[in-house]
C-alpha cells in the first residue's frame, strides 16, 4: 500500500507541474506544443539523474525511486499527449512539424536520459 501511495503522490505532483508548463509554454497561435516537449525532455533528464543516483551506491531507497522516477516522472512526462499532438499535425497536413517534433522528442529525450545518467557518475 505504501508503494501505491508514493507513486500516487509523485504522479500527482508531476501531472500538475506538466499542466502548468503546458499552459505556460504551449503556443496556441502556431499549435507547437513546446510545453509537452519541455516536460518530456526535462522528465527524461530527471529520470536519468534519479535512476543514475539509485544505481550509484544505492544512493536512493526503493521508496524514493518509486516516488520520483515512477510517480513524478511518470506523471510529468506524457506519451499520450505527444501522440495526440502528432495526430493533430498529421490531420492538418503539417508534415514538417510532425517530423521535427517526433524526431527531436526521441533524439533529445534519449540524449537527456544519457546526460542524466552521465552527470551522476
Amino acid at each position: 500500500m505504501k508503494q501505491l501511495i508514493l507513486v500516487f503522490l509523485g504522479g500527482g505532483f508531476g501531472s500538475v507541474l506538466r499542466f502548468i508548463i503546458g499552459k505556460w509554454l504551449n503556443n496556441s497561435e502556431t499549435g507547437i506544443p513546446y510545453g509537452t516537449f519541455a516536460a518530456n525532455i526535462l522528465g527524461s533528464l530527471l529520470i536519468g539523474l534519479i535512476l543514475g543516483l539509485a544505481a550509484k551506491n544505492e544512493t536512493l531507497s526503493q521508496s524514493q525511486t518509486l516516488l520520483l522516477a515512477t510517480g513524478f516522472c511518470g506523471g510529468f512526462t506524457t506519451f499520450s499527449t505527444f501522440a495526440y499532438e502528432n495526430h493533430v499535425f498529421l490531420k492538418s497536413g503539417d508534415f514538417m512539424s510532425f517530423a521535427i517534433y517526433t524526431v527531436a522528442s526521441f533524439v533529445v529525450g534519449f540524449l537527456a536520459v544519457f546526460l542524466g545518467m552521465w552527470l551522476v557518475k
